[in-house]
């Protein structure tokens, strides 16, 4: 089978098998449960940023300062992007951007862009891989859904707690996966071209997690003061960050096989 047909097949299963696994762990918490596990959300965020896609940005490029400075900015533009959205929702009649319940739609914004140039990046990572041979591709797509599962679920209870219905939410991250094919396609023919970019997409990824979990949703968990919930938080988001740790540590065992 060509080497593309292969790419094609390996992006678009890895992109559906990993909303849908994530799905099917988000869709069983209960409505009232979802606020409480946006903790671990925060920690899958968190972790993802820190422990796999800066690391990774950094092994891929010949100068630190770029990658921080890539993500520093991105962190800056989501920050602009999101007064845009906020300017644009007060010129409505009626503002409630600034009402919690009402605020889905920016941080929905900031979840889908982050995830589609992640996912993006996973497509060029896959193609590579390909490229070098169909063994080593199958693995590094194989590793890769394992290392998206958490944090598509933290993106689908995201969406979930932003007020998105469960179909709306499995809509948003379908089409955000879609950027994995359109990755792995592009980079099949514009290989080299593409390797200078990696690095940056991957700062602007690590921005839009660090930024949603750090601006709009940790301020959320101040709202209960009591020390059962803030234990009970602290345990969640660690909890984020050491599913994130095991999947990376487990997906690098199968890549070395």
């Amino acid at each position: 089978m060509p080497i593309l047909a292969w790419i094609i097949i390996a992006t678009l299963a890895g992109g559906i098998l990993s909303v849908l696994a994530a799905a099917s762990l988000a869709l069983r918490a209960q409505p009232a449960h979802v606020s409480m596990l946006i903790s671990y959300a925060i920690g899958a965020l968190l972790g993802a940023a820190f422990l796999e896609i800066l690391p990774h940005a950094v092994e891929m490029t010949t100068s630190v300062k770029s990658v921080t400075g890539t993500v520093l900015i991105g962190i800056l533009a989501f920050f602009i992007l999101e007064k845009l959205v906020l300017w644009r929702h007060c010129h409505e009649e009626e503002c409630e951007t600034h009402v919690p319940a009402q605020d889905h739609g920016r941080i929905a914004t900031m979840v889908i862009v982050g995830d589609t140039f992640h996912n993006c990046v996973d497509g060029v990572i896959i193609a590579g891989a390909f490229l070098v041979s169909t063994e080593l591709g199958i693995v590094t797509a194989v590793a890769i859904v394992a290392h998206e599962v958490p944090q598509e679920l933290s993106d689908f209870l995201i969406l979930l707690h932003s007020g998105y219905s469960k179909r709306q939410a499995l809509a948003f991250n379908m089409f955000a996966s879609g950027a994995m094919v359109v990755g792995g396609v592009f980079a099949y023919f514009a290989l080299q071209a593409m390797h200078n970019v990696i690095p940056p997409l991957l700062g602007v990824a690590a921005a839009s997690m660090i930024y949603v979990a750090v601006a709009d949703l940790i301020p959320g968990l101040h709202r209960r003061r009591e020390l059962s919930a803030g234990v009970q938080q602290v345990l969640l988001i660690a909890a984020g960050i050491a599913t994130v740790w095991l999947v990376g540590a487990a997906a690098q065992s199968i890549a070395n096989v």
